[in-house]
Order: structure tokens, then C-alpha cells, then sequence
């Protein structure tokens, strides 16, 4: 056996069916021969966000991979690597490298030195015998503790090269841990004993599959949750505890709570200080419940930690919190209070939600979509800037995983590879991906990717011919030299690609055009629907 096939072999056991990538890589040959279906990307950023998304939505139960070239596909991967890593995303990288000889050699790039801060590992593989240990440490890291992208260069020269005898390899285990009772039971008491307690959950609820004990816990305590955007979806927001999510804009009702609460627990997140997520309110009493050591103090005083697993860190919680309590706390006065809250706030923006104005009203374009598709059987995400902003207030989530927030850092072009991921995982749910037309320059070549692999999305570009977000703060060149324009006819470009495109200009048309964009995707084809959309930049929240 080779050192390709032996790769090839080893993802397959590994539960690898899919090899995103960019060619040229003589692992692309390899894995189709044992097959591992490759499809081919236009950009090689987009093929690894196609992968992200695969880790997301198994909850890392299938790990994602990209292979691209070496040189300027490694370099050309940076970008997306980098969005993983902050995103604590398990994805598997496998650059080809240079041959082992000209490795080190200036100015070839170097994948294993150059990307050792995006990813939790980065290990050349220098010989064939090497292969299979190298692979276990990779899927061992992958597989536990807190996630990001493990990286494996494999020098062009070491494909012919054979094993020295038979491949022994085992799938790596998967293992989880969880915190010290002494301080489950200092937190439980905390909570119990809280006046006005207030849960925050983030993505290691996803990762966890924690769904239910946070459910379980917020009904113990008659607490309010919101999540962080990467948590979105890990609460229903049709509950009548659900707060929302607190990403760079916000339902009211989330800073509301978290204001006057006396304790803040939170659940699968870092804390992380961002520009992109909610700050939480000076003050506060927090229990920090995290899978990572590292997370704790780190931007935030802890008064508790939990350290560990979501799942096991919440039904240990559920557990004392049953047994001190007694039974669950009457939650109809927070209830009634969160109600009043959204109903003021929806009122206050209804009339952008169900504007006639043209050029459309975003919100309005996106208050239709939510009301027109089957939300628990959708699968959404949003797009950096505007797009984001604009759905992930006003999207009212009610299964896990079925919307995929992201953005420590905010990478334009980023939701469409996850759609297209999401769609791979989930072919029987409608997965659609929000963008601007700033965003579609960046990825949006990989539309023909969607339709020549028959990945059939929907893709609902809001087109206002303008980068929106930066005219408060580019005033000068924009009114001197026009540089916050941009122009576009992008349903032309999807149905160039073979794909379905159309423009929407009518307020009356938008729900029959999402409908009818829906019924190609039922056919198998993907579909681009351009909403020509005014240069909105109000944002709920902010």
C-alpha cells in the first residue's frame, strides 16, 4: 500500500465519505479510488467552509477535509483555515507540500510552519511509516477537547512511497469530561438562590449535543436564555423563556435580561471579548460552564467554573438544582415579562418588517422568507455585515442546528460554503445561505460549484449596489470618488452557471419567488433569488 492509499484508507475508516478540494493534490486520486467522493471547489476557501459545515451539523461526529496544492493553493487556504480556528471548528487540512528536499527552502511556503497558530495541530508527514501515527494524533485532537482544524502536509514526493508492511490503524476514541461536583453543587446553590438568574449558552451546546439539558435546566429555574450567535438554535425561540440571540445586533430582550440579572450562567461559551457578539453587563455574578481551562478568566471574571462537557456539565446541574429546589419555579411572571419586551420591539420595527417601499426593505425581504419556508426543516445562515445583522435578531429558530451563526472574525463570502456543507449532511432539508453583494465577490464563482455537484441550495442575495455598512464611516470617498459602489447582475450569473436566478424588484413578489426559487431546489437545482433592496443600515440592537 502507498502512502495515498493508505491516507485514503484511513479517513474511510474514520467515517470520511467526502474530500472537498482544489487540484492539483494526488490525494484527490487517491481517495476517489477508494471511494471517498471528491468534489472540486472553484476557491479553496469555500471548500473549506463546506467542510466546517460538516462538523457542525454532526456535531463533529463526521469530520470535515480539504486538500488542496501546494504553494498557492496552501496559500490561497489561510483565510479559511484561519475562520475555523476562531470559530473552534474540527476540520481536517491536507496540503500537498513541496518535495522533502526544497521543504524549507525559501520561498516555498511552508504549510506546517506557516499556519501553526490557526490550527491546534500542524505535522508534515515525512516518511510512509509515519502516516498512520500522524493520523491518529490528528483525529485524536479533532475528536476531543475544544475544536479547530488539525493540519497535515504531505510532500509530493511521498505518494509512490509505500508502507513497510500492512496498514494498522484503528478509528481514535472519543472521550469527554466533566467538572468537579464540589463546584456543581457551590453552582447549583448559586442558581437555586438567584433572584433573577439568566442562562447564556453558547456553541459547545451544539458540540455537546446538549439541547435538552439546557432546556431541562431553564425550566428548573424558570431562567431566561439567550445564546450567543454561534449558539443560535440551541434554545427554541419559540419557547417562552428564549430571549434571543446576542450577536453584533440584538433583540432587546437580551440585554434587558442579562442587565438585570444577579446571576449569569454560561453554558458552552468562551466569554470571548468581540466586536461580533453582545458584551455581558459589569457587575454580574458568573458561573463560567466551558469545555476549555483556557476559556476561563480569560475575558471574564469567573466566580464558579465548570470545566468540561456541556452535556455532563448540565445534567449534573439539573440534578442539584432538582434536589435543592424541589420542584420547577413559576416561570409565568419572566415569561410575560419577555413577551411584553419582544412585542414592543417587533411593533417599533414592523414597519420595516412589512414595508411596501421600493427598493425593498431587507427586513422585509427576510420577514417574509421566515414566514414562507418550513423554519424547524431549514437550515439558514447568514453572511458577514449586513446580512447577519439583519436575520439573526428577527429569525425565531426552533430546532438545534438549524441555523448556523458564526463570526469572531467576520470573513465575507463565508455562508455559502456552509450552505452547501449543510445541504451535503442534511439533502432533505431546504439550506439556504443570506449574502450581500459585497459577499458575493468574494465566493460567489462557487454558485457553479453548487450546480455542478447538483447541491441545490437557495441563496437569497440582498443587492443594493452599495457596500451599506461602510457609507457612516467612508463618507468623503464616497461622495468623491463613488467608493462604496459596487453593481452586479448576479440572477444573470446563476443562470449562467446552469443554476436558477431571479430578480426581485416588487414587494408583492418576494414570498411567490422564494416559493418558486424552493420548487428548483426540489427539482435538484440551485437557485439565486436577487432582492434589490434599499441601503439600509439600521440595526436592531445598535
Amino acid at each position: 500500500m502507498n502512502a495515498g492509499e493508505a491516507i485514503a484508507e484511513i479517513l474511510k475508516r474514520e467515517g470520511v465519505e467526502l474530500l472537498l478540494a482544489y487540484p492539483v493534490n494526488h490525494l484527490i486520486e487517491a481517495a476517489a479510488a477508494g471511494g471517498i467522493r471528491p468534489i472540486i471547489v472553484r476557491q479553496e476557501r469555500v471548500g473549506l467552509h463546506m467542510a466546517d459545515a460538516i462538523a457542525r451539523l454532526t456535531s463533529g461526529r463526521t469530520i470535515g477535509v480539504f486538500a488542496m496544492q501546494h504553494g498557492p493553493g496552501a496559500e490561497n487556504s489561510f483565510g479559511g483555515v484561519a475562520q475555523a480556528f476562531s470559530e473552534s471548528i474540527p476540520i481536517l487540512v491536507l496540503p500537498m507540500g513541496y518535495a522533502r528536499r526544497l521543504a524549507h527552502v525559501s520561498p516555498n511556503f511552508n504549510s506546517v510552519n506557516s499556519m501553526r497558530t490557526v490550527t491546534k495541530m500542524a505535522e508534515p508527514v515525512t516518511s510512509a511509516e509515519e502516516i498512520p501515527h500522524i493520523f491518529r494524533r490528528a483525529f485524536s485532537r479533532l475528536r476531543n477537547g475544544r475544536g479547530g482544524p488539525a493540519l497535515i502536509e504531505i510532500a509530493s514526493d511521498l505518494f509512490p512511497e509505500h508502507l513497510p508492511g500492512p496498514l494498522v490503524y484503528e478509528p481514535v476514541i472519543r472521550t469527554r469530561y466533566g467538572p468537579d461536583r464540589a463546584d456543581v453543587r457551590r453552582a447549583a446553590e448559586a442558581l437555586v438562590g438567584a433572584r433573577r438568574p439568566v442562562i447564556y449558552a453558547g456553541q459547545g451546546i451544539h458540540w455537546a449535543c446538549a439541547w435538552e439539558p439546557l432546556k431541562k435546566l431553564a425550566e428548573l429555574l424558570g431562567a431566561p436564555v439567550a445564546t450567543s450567535l454561534q449558539g443560535k438554535s440551541a434554545f427554541p425561540e419559540d419557547h417562552p423563556l428564549s430571549l434571543g440571540a446576542g450577536g453584533h445586533s440584538f433583540p432587546p430582550m437580551v440585554p434587558h435580561f442579562l442587565g438585570q440579572a444577579d446571576w449569569i450562567l454560561g453554558a458552552g461559551c468562551s466569554f470571548t471579548e468581540t466586536n461580533f457578539g453582545i458584551a455581558m453587563p459589569k457587575g454580574k455574578k458568573l458561573i463560567h460552564a466551558t469545555l476549555d481551562p483556557d476559556h476561563l478568566n480569560k475575558d471574564l471574571r469567573a466566580d464558579i467554573g465548570l470545566i468540561g462537557d456541556a452535556q455532563l456539565t448540565l445534567e449534573a446541574l439539573c440534578a442539584d438544582v432538582e434536589r435543592l429546589a424541589g420542584q420547577p419555579r413559576d416561570r409565568a411572571a419572566i415569561s410575560a415579562e419577555i413577551a411584553t419586551v419582544r412585542r414592543k420591539w417587533l411593533d417599533e420595527w414592523m414597519p420595516k418588517l412589512a414595508s411596501e417601499e421600493t427598493p425593498l426593505s431587507p427586513y422585509r425581504v427576510l420577514w417574509d422568507l421566515q414566514r414562507t419556508v418550513d423554519v424547524a426543516n431549514t437550515i439558514i445562515t447568514h453572511d458577514a455585515g449586513s446580512p447577519r445583522d439583519q436575520l439573526a435578531p428577527f429569525w425565531v429558530t426552533k430546532k438545534p442546528l438549524t441555523y448556523i451563526g458564526w463570526g469572531k472574525t467576520t470573513q465575507l463570502g463565508y455562508g455559502l460554503g456552509l450552505a452547501m456543507g449543510a445541504k451535503l449532511v442534511h439533502p432533505e432539508k431546504l439550506c439556504i445561505n443570506v449574502w450581500g453583494d459585497a459577499a458575493i465577490g468574494f465566493t460567489g464563482m462557487d454558485f457553479e460549484t453548487a450546480v455542478r455537484e447538483r447541491i441545490p441550495i437557495l441563496s437569497v442575495l440582498l443587492n443594493n449596489f452599495s457596500m451599506a455598512m461602510e457609507l457612516p464611516i467612508m463618507p468623503v470617498s464616497t461622495e468623491r470618488y463613488r467608493a462604496t459602489d459596487i453593481s452586479g447582475d448576479y440572477a444573470a450569473m446563476a443562470r449562467a452557471f446552469g443554476g436558477y436566478g431571479e430578480r426581485v424588484t416588487d414587494p408583492e413578489e418576494i414570498v411567490p419567488a422564494i416559493r418558486r426559487g424552493i420548487e428548483q431546489t426540489r427539482k435538484g437545482i440551485p437557485a439565486l433569488l436577487e432582492f434589490i433592496t434599499a441601503k439600509e443600515i439600521a440595526l436592531s440592537g445598535r
